[in-house]
Order: C-alpha cells, then structure tokens, then sequence
C-alpha cells in the first residue's frame, strides 16, 4: 500500500514546533552566565594548600632543657592590648624576677608575668601601652604563605621573612618537659646585613600579609634555614580574651619591598619593643 503524503498544516506544524524549541534552546544558552573558571589549585604569590590539624605524623624536633632553671635573656614582645598587654616567647623571661620593656635609650618599664602553662608563650602586664598589633590567631594558614618577624635579633633592631612549611613538634626534653605542635618556616630573607644568628628574635610575631600576628616566633635552626613559631592550636588559648573587639588596632600591609619599613614602624611605635631582665 502506498505511504500517505501528511497534509500540509501537520508539515507546517512540525515545522513550526522545531524552530520554536530552538528559539527557546538559543534565548536560554544566551541568558545563562558564562561557566566559572576552574579553580586553581595554587593561590597567588606561591601560597599552597591549607595547613590541616595536628597529626601524630608531623616531624619532631628535639630541644634538650637544662635541669637547672633558664637563664634569662633578652628578646622581642609585641602589644596586643592598648591596656598594657604583651606577648613574648617564655623562655625569653622565665626565671627572671624582674623582666622589662625597653621603651627608650637607658629607659625600661617593668612588667608583671603570666606564663603560659603548655606552650612557650607568655604574657607581660604593664599599666597602659601603645595600640595593639591585630590578632589571627584562628586565621586559616596556607602552606608556602609569608611570613615577617620584626624584632631585636642579636639584640639590636631587625627582621627576617620567611615562607611556612608546615607543622612540626617540639619535643622538649629536661626541664618543663613536653610536646608542643610548631610551625616550620623557611628563612627567605632578613635585614640587610645581619648575619648569623637571630637570637633575640624570640617573642616576637610573625605577622602575614595583612600585618596580623598569626603567632609567636620561638627559634632557629640555623643549618637547616628555619624558624620556628607557635602553632594557633597553642597561640590562639594562651591569649585568649585579651584582645577584644573593640580594641584599638593599628595594622600595615606588609610586603617583601616594605617590611623593613613596616618593622622600623612598629619598633618606633613601642608596638614591637625589646624585653631584658633587670634582674635575674
């Protein structure tokens, strides 16, 4: 049996029903926003991945404490409250009865001291103070992130700049013995013309980029090129409530170009100062 023409209005129907479906196909590609790039697995200026949590994995490195109790010596501390109070390493004034705030030639403020039970932090009390450098403590931190220490390393002014590697454990060993979580840097640059150690470095912040103290510096590993901060896990409760919101802050960004300038800032403003003991 022959096929059977369709009659013309089901053809123009068809049709019709198929120039409609593209119409509409074309007008909703048109209006759609265009897809979003990928996202890049390395953010800008060599940043990596997020540091994740402490694990039972992390390298260790080991610090062998003396029975008999530290010998104090000078360091570096910072403001983070206009109220007079300051962070500095606790190695930096433990066992000293008197330790004090360099706020001039020949002039120093004496300061109370809070230490810090679990961690090599502690916490100097004075009446009054200059504003506060801003607190991250609970800041996420990426692998491969800058990092500037501004302080008083062989007791005279300096910094460094460094590049986060990740976590590490402090094992001390002797006296105050304990685990602590750390984080390693790597030294990538520092003032002109200082060379060997950055003893006197301890206490001082390691600020990022947007000039917020994200920890606390503690030590060097000269051969290997490292540093040595707190970890937030250790920083963050030891400071805990003494920077409220409604803190006066004083912050700079900082950069590879200027954080020499930024450092001579804040050591000019008090808001970095040098501690010493007057008597041990």
């Amino acid at each position: 049996m022959a096929n059977r023409r369709p009659p013309d209005w089901a053809i123009y129907a068809a049709a019709s029903a198929v120039l409609l479906s593209l119409s509409l196909l074309r007008r909703e590609n048109a209006d759609a926003p265009p897809a979003l790039p990928a996202p890049s697995s390395t953010p800008p200026d060599g940043e990596g991945a997020l540091l994740g949590p402490v694990t039972p994995f992390d390298a260790t490195v080991t610090v062998q404490n003396p029975d008999t109790p530290f010998k104090p010596q000078a360091g570096t501390a910072f403001s983070i409250a206009e109220r007079g109070r300051w962070v500095t390493a606790r190695h930096v004034v433990e066992g000293c009865r008197q330790p004090a705030l360099v706020v001039g030639p020949g002039k120093a403020v004496a300061a109370d001291v809070r230490l810090a039970p679990h961690a090599d932090i502690a916490l100097l009390l004075t009446d009054g103070g200059p504003p506060a450098v801003p607190i991250a403590a609970a800041e996420p931190l990426r692998k491969g992130q800058r990092g500037f220490h501004p302080g008083f390393p062989q007791g005279r002014a300096g910094e460094a700049t460094s590049r986060l590697l990740g976590r590490e454990t402090l094992k001390v060993l002797g006296r105050g013995a304990r685990d602590e979580p750390v984080l390693a840097w790597a030294e990538v640059g520092r003032t002109a013309g200082l060379g060997g150690t950055l003893s006197g470095l301890s206490g001082a912040p390691v600020l990022d980029a947007r000039g917020r103290a994200v920890g606390v510096t503690l030590a060097e590993a000269p051969r290997r090129g490292r540093i040595y901060t707190t970890a937030p896990d250790t920083f963050g409760p030891a400071i805990r409530g003494e920077q409220t919101l409604d803190e006066p802050l004083l912050a700079q960004r900082v950069t590879v170009d200027n954080y020499g300038q930024v450092a001579d800032d804040l050591r000019r403003d008090l808001r970095v100062a040098q501690v010493v003991c007057l008597s041990g």
